[in-house]
């Protein structure tokens, strides 16, 4: 969706969110939406898994714009691959603990078998750009061995950060064993805008916002997007 106009705003202040309360994450959730109601978002795309998994429900509809989850808008569609019988999920504590892959999934097959599984460390590898120093390799080899005891079909890496561990996660497994769950989010996100008539003509503007350590972000950024490129970088 390149015409989209585009506000990114990363908690980089109270990050990681895997580890943190139902409480304080429906918090963080609310300042944030109340933030791109003042930017006069038309809807807003709930990135991470962990929000997606805890706060969703409890916030969506407080606001004037329409809330994409990740985790309920991708369960259906990975719930009718036929080729898989078996899935493995790889994400943060907070999100295994909600069991909202494994509730999701079963809404649309019942017969899938899910097996969720926490990889504490693996947001902090990625942040700090540890990737490929043999420690994280260690830890990363030890998460995948423990998921491949149930042997799964494919592994869901549901955490926004972790398919930037491809480079390790590949050394132990097939690259096609892993779903990026944003490749479907995103497919049904642009059909939906497709289907209401909401996609823009033309992008007029990227904006990006975090709530601290700016000059981190924009080192941390490069994973995904080259910030020297982009407008207006914000620290709120």
């Amino acid at each position: 969706m390149p015409d989209e106009n585009t506000l990114y705003f990363g908690d980089t202040k109270n990050m990681p969110y895997g580890e943190k309360t139902e409480e304080q994450l429906i918090d963080f959730a609310d300042r944030i939406f109340k933030f791109f109601e003042t930017q006069n978002a038309k809807a807003v795309i709930m990135a991470c898994n962990t929000t997606s998994a805890i706060t969703y429900e409890k916030l969506k509809d407080n606001y004037n714009f329409k809330v994409y989850p990740i985790i309920q808008s991708v369960c259906s569609t990975i719930a009718n691959q036929k080729d898989i019988k078996r899935l493995g999920v790889i994400a943060t504590p907070a999100t295994i603990n909600s069991h909202a892959y494994s509730n999701g999934i079963a809404k649309y097959n019942p017969d899938m078998e899910v097996f969720e599984l926490a990889a504490p460390n693996w947001v902090r590898i990625v942040e700090e750009h540890r990737i490929n120093q043999p420690q994280s390799i260690l830890q990363v080899q030890e998460i995948l061995e423990a998921i491949e005891e149930f042997t799964p079909d494919k592994i869901v890496l549901a955490c926004t950060h972790y398919p930037y561990l491809m480079s390790a996660l590949k050394k132990f497994m097939p690259e096609d064993k892993f779903i990026d769950p944003a490749v479907y989010f995103a497919e049904n996100i642009k059909n939906d805008l497709t289907k209401n008539n909401m996609l823009n003509k033309r992008c007029e503007y990227e904006k990006f916002y975090v709530s601290s350590n700016p000059e981190n972000f924009k080192e941390a950024s490069e994973l995904f997007c080259k910030l020297k490129d982009l407008p207006e970088l914000k620290s709120i």
